[in-house]
């Protein structure tokens, strides 16, 4: 296993790897994690920890024959379906319906930059005259959960275009956060997600990476209501000792795009609920 943990590190983060691009990466922590954990199926990395903790899946189970995330869903097809003061709602902006989440992260070649859902969302709002959500916290995970919602079982397909380099440029910035080490216990994302999975930090299993980003917008007990990727992406880094970054800037839109990648060919299942 530490064999294949090096080959992995070294494949990801030299330059030196001929032809080495997005696909080679995600099939490089495929491989790493199939090897870690030989009888997990891939469509069980959706379900994060719960695919490799079967003590901590029973409970998960029981939790979810009552979602706790219910009411947040029932709050935003409200959301979804109340006009604003224009009179146009959301379907205005995605007329394609409220099934959608599968088409977000995407690099958005006008703007030059990772386009998320939240990021999406609040531009329909801005455009029509509305006051813009806050990316953490409130109303922003009743339409992000319902969305959610209403997309499960919708395939992740990230594309990282190879005609435009701003794109791959996006993606290695995302890779690079990822396995950078930071905050006074000098931890990266990897550190826990590939180098220490299945290993438990207090009283959690830490989750492979492939699969992290399936089941978003998630109700924690920790937190007591429904957040958002971003959120704990924050609160990762506050964990670490870290400065916690800006929910939506650069460097989560990027972090996001790249982990969105590794999980691609999975279905969405969210909202989730977690400790």
């Amino acid at each position: 296993m530490k064999n294949i943990l090096i080959s992995l590190v070294v494949l990801l983060l030299t330059s030196t790897v001929v032809q080495a691009g997005p696909e080679e990466d995600r099939m490089a922590f495929i491989k790493y994690y199939k090897a870690k954990f030989p009888s997990v199926p891939m469509e069980e990395y959706p379900n994060g920890a719960y695919a490799i903790d079967p003590i901590g899946r029973e409970n998960w189970e029981a939790i979810e024959e009552f979602p706790p995330y219910e009411p947040f869903i029932d709050a935003g097809q409200e959301m979804w379906e109340k006009p604003f003061a224009n009179g146009k709602t959301y379907k205005d902006c995605f007329p394609d319906g409220p099934a959608i989440a599968h088409k977000y992260p995407h690099w958005d070649r006008e703007k030059g930059m990772v386009m998320t859902l939240p990021l999406a969302l609040n531009e329909c709002l801005k455009a029509n005259g509305e006051k813009p959500l806050k990316y953490k916290k409130g109303p922003i995970n009743n339409i992000l959960s319902y969305i959610a919602y209403q997309s499960r079982g919708k395939v992740i397909n990230v594309e990282v275009p190879k005609d435009d380099p701003r794109a791959l440029e996006a993606f290695e910035k995302g890779k690079k956060f990822y396995f950078t080490r930071r905050g006074q216990l000098n931890f990266s994302c990897a550190t826990c997600h590939v180098q220490n999975t299945g290993l438990k930090v207090r009283t959690e299993i830490l989750s492979p990476s492939v699969g992290h980003v399936t089941h978003w917008p998630v109700y924690r007990s920790k937190w007591g209501t429904v957040g958002t990727l971003h959120r704990r992406f924050s609160g990762c880094n506050n964990n670490i000792r870290a400065k916690a970054l800006t929910a939506q800037g650069e460097e989560y839109r990027n972090l996001e795009y790249f982990l969105s990648y590794l999980s691609n060919g999975l279905e969405l299942n969210g909202p989730g609920a977690r400790k």
